[in-house]
């Protein structure tokens, strides 16, 4: 039960004069407010800002069906990105096959506040492993609750485009690049992001940046090989449209032969 249910109406009165000084001074406005910040994700804002973990949120990078990505700067200054995944109005699809024979999940209660602070755990430690095996993707820095603070990548003047959106120079360098990448993470990392596509890769200073590890799941996990499979073929398939060709099924057994 929250402690909120315990406050006399003098003391809730001062929470929300609080939160709504919070809300002015991270920018946010009502429209995004009411999409994403409960009071719970506010008072996680609020731990960020104390903590000296962020100083102010400066914009918004991207909107997504699961929750919203700002741009925020640091009491020194640097830049960093924060990902905020929506408690109340989320629609993740089929969750349960990225959760289910995932050993970190063993324990997990069937409460959807407690399953998305679980789902941001998990793409805070996702990244953490691949960061480690040193694939390009955001540095993770803090996780708390439903907000994931993390790496910006991008120039100041604005973040990093995905793939998708961008023309690219040599994209047999990138597509080898990329499954470079998927075969670091089985095979040194023991994951499989299951979701990679050019909608979850950005690409800054030429090179790819894999994004979105949120699904991610270990190597033991009973579907993690379907996923390997699934992220071969979308690469394959994009990089076909731009001339390039390879063999889905010598990428799949190459790689799980290495580990």
């Amino acid at each position: 039960m929250s402690s909120d249910k315990f406050l006399d109406k003098k003391s809730l009165k001062k929470l929300d004069r609080e939160l709504e000084s919070l809300i002015s001074k991270i920018g946010i406005d009502r429209k995004t407010q009411d999409e994403v910040f409960d009071k719970s994700t506010l008072h996680t804002f609020e731990k960020l800002i104390s903590g000296r973990v962020i100083d102010i949120v400066d914009f918004p990078i991207s909107t997504g069906k699961e929750g919203n990505v700002f741009r925020a700067i640091t009491p020194e200054k640097k830049l960093v990105a924060i990902k905020v995944y929506r408690v109340t109005t989320s629609t993740f699809k089929h969750i349960s096959n990225y959760i289910i024979g995932d050993p970190r999940f063993k324990s997990l209660s069937k409460n959807r506040r407690d399953i998305i602070y679980a789902w941001t755990k998990k793409e805070y430690k996702n990244l953490q492993r691949a960061y480690d095996v040193k694939i390009n993707v955001p540095r993770p820095i803090k996780s708390i609750n439903n907000v994931l603070v993390m790496e910006y990548i991008g120039m100041e003047s604005m973040a990093a485009p995905l793939m998708k959106d961008v023309k690219l120079k040599e994209p047999k360098k990138i597509f080898d690049k990329i499954i470079d990448f998927i075969s670091k993470m089985y095979t040194q990392a023991d994951l499989v992001h299951s979701d990679i596509s050019a909608y979850n890769i950005l690409m800054h200073k030429d090179k790819p940046y894999i994004i979105d590890f949120g699904q991610g799941v270990l190597k033991g996990h009973p579907n993690s090989l379907e996923f390997l499979r699934r992220d071969i073929h979308n690469v394959i398939s994009y990089f076909k449209r731009l001339n390039v060709s390879s063999d889905e099924n010598k990428i799949f057994q190459k790689i799980t032969k290495k580990s």
